[in-house]
């Protein structure tokens, strides 16, 4: 696509020099002609003097002159060659390149438009990835913490003194209390840990769920603006199709008035 549009460009700019060039031309053809025009309007003509000869002699002189005044008249009522650019067949070139110089440029801003496009779908779709994977994170981190709440409540309920006594009476001992209070503590501890892997996982269920709601909104603006798009171009299709049958359309005719 980039090539493509490097190559419109350079179309475009050539097109755009041999417009400028052919409108140079133009005026430098204008502009001599009208020096030509003032050049032959202030020439001076050049008379010889008048020569006293024979008879015979006269009658050949004034043959020859009136050869060489006709010869002079005929090459000044010949008109000046026209110069070799012609200016109606140059404004017709100007305007043929300045249709091709439009039809390219719009061109070129379709395929931008196409490239935009195709832009927003790939991100559409890493949008729609992302939430996709963001959703089945969610859900792992939920099944922890259902998994965790679950031990948590186990730890509370172990740590009732009847369970505590009840855990350590098959072991014997001459001193039970002792039992009882490591037993106690190392339910502390599982019950601390557990706890903060539970702050950790709400932590991440609060990010995942910003994180979601971000990606949802990136994936519907996407989705807008590529819908946008495709009803701009449809448009742009019913425009181009009506206008020619507008510009072949007969104009209607005046009914006869009575």
């Amino acid at each position: 696509m980039i090539s493509k549009q490097l190559f419109f460009r350079r179309v475009v700019l050539i097109l755009l020099a041999l417009l400028t060039l052919a409108t140079l031309l133009l005026v430098d053809s204008n502009a001599q002609k009208k020096r030509r025009s003032k050049r032959r309007s202030s020439a001076a003509r050049i008379t010889n003097p008048a020569i006293n000869t024979p008879a015979n002699e006269n009658s050949n002189a004034s043959g020859e002159a009136g050869e060489g005044e006709n010869l002079n008249s005929n090459q000044s009522a010949q008109p000046a060659a026209s110069p070799s650019d012609n200016p109606e067949e140059m404004r017709k070139t100007i305007r043929s390149l300045s249709t091709q110089v439009d039809k390219l440029n719009e061109k070129l801003g379709q395929m931008e438009q196409s490239q935009r496009s195709l832009v927003d779908l790939e991100r559409l779709s890493r949008a729609e990835q992302r939430s996709t994977s963001l959703r089945a994170e969610l859900r792992d981190v939920q099944q922890k913490q259902s998994d965790l709440t679950v031990h948590l409540e186990d730890i509370n309920y172990a740590l009732k003194p009847e369970n505590i006594e009840r855990s350590v009476a098959p072991f014997g001992s001459t001193r039970p209390e002792d039992l009882r209070a490591q037993r106690k503590r190392q339910l502390e501890m599982e019950r601390d840990r557990v706890s903060k892997q539970l702050d950790q996982l709400a932590e991440s269920e609060t990010r995942l769920n910003d994180a979601i709601a971000a990606s949802d909104a990136e994936v519907e603006r996407l989705r807008k603006r590529l819908d946008e798009a495709d009803k701009a171009e449809m448009e742009n299709a019913k425009t181009k199709a009506q206008s020619p049958e507008q510009t072949q359309a007969p104009p209607p005719r005046p009914s006869p008035t009575p």
